[in-house]
């Protein structure tokens, strides 16, 4: 396929979205997402449906504007009422985010699913890659892990309810404060967490360059009961998928509990940003998230010079 001279962005890096150069002034980002649900009550699984579409736009330094719903629908199973709820539940946390919903395609079929097409805008020359990182950066996590794990925990039944709604609550903020904040920023790198895991995305963001990143896993923020269940072993099966991809790449040292460790690997719903900046940054970029309500962000490692693409978590 021939790829015009206006894509900025395509599909050769694994980015969170594309974009598309209209004017010297404004880049289109592009981007498609759809979950299955992550909780019970149909309303609150459109609101993190949403939440999990639009953090791929400001993973890229942009603003979504409009958005398109997408929804996979069982009548043989649900009643339209469900339709309904996860449908104004998705409406409502665009309305939030300042996004016109323009519209959407339901299709029958035997598993729910919904997402929706994002639509958003960037200055060409402010776009944010997942690739980037320079000598010297720190990592700043957002959101803390451990969405795999919980939700594996209550579809098992064996979830304690002080641990659910911390749960759902991070899964259902918007990314929007962390983009907003990360735009006073000399960012060099960004991602959103999500299916991959943190080591995944981590992963990603290395690319083929000679950096080690080392990661600090007492500094790693984690929802209340994750480590818990993980020692447990409430693990999705997501997370042994996502320790295959990384494969050598990621060295776990004997310091590193284990349970630590997996949820390190642990596929998220609706993370959090993964951002890269000179260490000179990083506790800046923290602190006015802390001030500003972003809680759980956290400096999470460091990047270095290396002979060959690493991680290491220590």
């Amino acid at each position: 396929m021939t790829v015009s001279s206006r894509v900025i962005v395509g599909f050769e890096t694994s980015d969170d979205a594309g974009v598309y150069r209209l004017t010297d002034g404004i880049a289109l980002i592009q981007t498609l997402d759809f979950i299955t649900p992550i909780v019970d009550d149909p309303y609150v699984y459109g609101q993190i449906a949403v939440c999990n579409g639009l953090s791929d736009v400001y993973a890229m330094g942009g603003t979504p504007i409009t958005a398109l719903n997408i929804i996979c629908f069982p009548t043989n199973k649900f009643t339209l009422d469900v339709l309904s709820k996860v449908l104004q539940g998705g409406a409502d946390k665009l309305t939030e985010a300042g996004v016109q919903l323009l519209g959407g395609h339901s299709v029958e079929d035997e598993e729910l699913k919904f997402g929706v097409s994002v639509t958003g805008v960037v200055h060409p020359d402010h776009v944010l890659r997942n690739r980037g990182i320079r000598e010297g950066d720190f990592l700043v996590l957002t959101k803390p892990l451990g969405t795999g794990v919980i939700s594996t925990a209550v579809k098992a039944g064996m979830a304690e309810e002080p641990h659910i709604a911390p749960y759902i609550a991070s899964m259902n903020t918007l990314n929007e404060k962390a983009a907003a904040f990360m735009k006073e920023f000399p960012v060099h790198a960004c991602t959103d967490v999500t299916g991959f895991g943190f080591i995944g995305h981590l992963s990603e963001m290395l690319g083929d360059d000679c950096f080690e990143i080392t990661v600090h896993a007492d500094t790693v923020p984690l929802l209340p009961g994750a480590e818990e269940y993980a020692s447990m072993g409430l693990i999705p099966g997501g997370m042994y998928r996502n320790r295959d991809f990384v494969g050598s790449r990621c060295i776990v040292e004997k310091s590193a509990h284990r349970e630590k460790a997996d949820i390190a690997f642990d596929p998220q719903t609706s993370g959090g940003l993964l951002v890269a900046l000179p260490g000179d940054y990083a506790e800046q970029y923290v602190e006015v998230l802390r001030t500003a309500g972003v809680t759980w962000a956290s400096i999470v490692g460091e990047v270095k010079k290396s002979k060959e693409p690493r991680i290491r978590l220590v």
